[in-house]
């Protein structure tokens, strides 16, 4: 979709909970999957997901249209909320019945939201690297988190970060680059660990100790 043509859908959206429910539907999937890489909890993302749009919806009329893309304003919104749930560390949903009952449009039907959260998990759960790249951003404060997952796992590019955390783009590379610093750190550290391990294990098999080592590029 174009930004015409978007903007043409937003204004739609604003007294047509028709239009809105395609809005829904276009970004549904790349928010949850956003606050999904966030807290690396299914259950988590879909309640950060459904509360993002329902935020959404009831500020739609205050969107101002300054050929920003839509996708920025609702990437904020839903930076804010990950971020209050963190500092919380507890959440409260609102239930998508909310959105189906009270707002009048037909969105994706409640079973097959559980059966995309399922397949979301079991999914989570096969990528050991995406696992072990979640276990280390969560050691990062919450700024460098953010700026590293929107910009690597979500493909946004520096001047789309800083419209989604309201920080300019010279902040945004900064906290790029000491974020990107204090991963490789760990990623030292973790090296250096596991081969201290290997030194104390000395009966470990001659295919064990000539793996390579994944991280090693």
């Amino acid at each position: 979709m174009n930004l015409q043509d978007e903007k043409t859908l937003i204004e739609k959206a604003k007294t047509s909970p028709a239009a809105f429910g395609k809005l829904y539907d276009l970004y549904y999937t790349k928010i949850f999957n956003y606050a999904l890489r966030r807290t690396g909890e299914v259950a988590v993302a879909g309640d950060i997901t459904s509360d993002t749009f329902f935020k959404a919806m009831k500020n739609l009329s205050k969107f101002k249209w300054q050929g920003v893309p839509f996708s920025s304003w609702i990437y904020k919104i839903a930076s804010n909320e990950i971020n209050s749930y963190f500092r919380k560390k507890r959440f409260c949903s609102l239930s998508l019945d909310f959105l189906y009952n009270k707002h009048g449009f037909e969105v994706v039907d409640n079973t097959n939201l559980q059966e995309e959260y399922i397949k979301a998990q079991k999914q989570l759960g096969q990528h050991e690297d995406f696992q072990q790249a979640q276990n280390m951003l969560k050691k990062l404060p919450g700024k460098y988190q953010e700026v590293i997952i929107l910009r690597f796992f979500e493909n946004k590019k520096i001047n789309e970060i800083s419209q989604i955390t309201g920080k300019n783009n010279n902040t945004v590379k900064s906290l790029l680059k000491r974020g990107l610093n204090k991963l490789k750190i760990q990623l030292l550290q973790k090296k250096e660990n596991k081969n201290r391990t290997l030194k104390t294990q000395p009966n470990q098999s001659v295919s064990v100790l000539k793996v390579k080592d994944k991280y090693d590029t």
